[in-house]
């Protein structure tokens, strides 16, 4: 009677790679990441002139067509040249920059679980766009005009923004919502390696709408309206991922059955 060999199921701990080998993946796509930002951000210096009038939009929409930025130190303007191609490159060139994180979180993953990487590198870029031009184009012009008119009314002061303090403003927003908007993203890479069950999420809803809201408020002006305007895409975009999860465990449990 012949024994039947049961297969051994890896340790994630027992990787072909070295220490050494982790650090110089790492390096090598931090490096290829890096270059793809500066070509971007080369490309984006050449229509930085179209770029700042687009992120201009929300402050002429609040203080009418005359209004005007205006610097106060001579190197204001440049500097924030230079931010806006920087953050504009990033944009245009995120399908990119994530490609090589997610490439260097697979190199520690098992085989079958590196393919949703391959899946979560183009959805990661186009909802850090989408956050971004979210911004600019919804959660901006509210912002803008819920602050300038507490000035008015509340404080009885008149609102004049430098360039570099608007350009500073939006751009980190930008890269905040960026961000943010990665949540579907975490959740579901979460709950395909095992760390968190569909069940466990559905549970913690209440806690990460609290959660959600307290983010949103410490990443965003002390004002009403950006924690809102944060908040409520946060919470859909976590609903978004335990649904995916949800669709790919049912896909999953009908394949086992098959």
């Amino acid at each position: 009677m012949g024994k039947t060999k049961k297969k051994k199921k890896q340790d994630p701990l027992d990787s072909t790679m070295s220490l050494g080998d982790h650090l110089e993946e790492l390096r090598m796509r931090l490096i290829r990441a890096l270059v793809g930002l500066v070509v971007g951000a080369v490309i984006c210096l050449v229509f930085c002139s179209k770029i700042i009038a687009f992120i201009e939009e929300p402050y002429i929409g609040v203080m009418g067509e005359g209004a005007r930025l205006q610097t106060l130190a001579p190197a204001d303007g440049i500097i924030s040249y230079i931010k806006i191609a920087l953050i504009s490159g990033l944009i245009l060139s995120s399908w990119w920059v994530f490609y090589q994180l997610w490439m260097f979180v697979a190199a520690g993953l098992y085989p079958n679980e590196k393919r949703y990487v391959h899946m979560a590198a183009p959805f990661s870029a186009a909802l850090f766009v989408t956050g971004a031009l979210f911004f600019i184009m919804v959660v901006a012009p509210l912002t803008l005009g819920f602050l300038v008119k507490f000035n008015e009314r509340v404080l009885g002061v008149s609102s004049n923004f430098t360039f570099a303090n608007y350009i500073s403003f939006v751009t980190m927003l930008m890269l905040v919502f960026g961000i943010a908007f990665q949540t579907p993203v975490a959740i579901f890479f979460l709950n395909k390696t095992g760390l968190v069950s569909v069940k466990g999420l559905r549970r913690s809803r209440k806690f990460v709408l609290l959660g959600i809201f307290v983010a949103a408020a410490m990443a965003t002006p002390p004002d009403i309206i950006s924690q809102i305007t944060l908040g409520i895409p946060l919470y859909l975009l976590f609903e978004l991922g335990i649904l995916l999860s949800y669709v790919a465990e049912r896909k999953k449990r009908a394949q086992n059955n098959q």
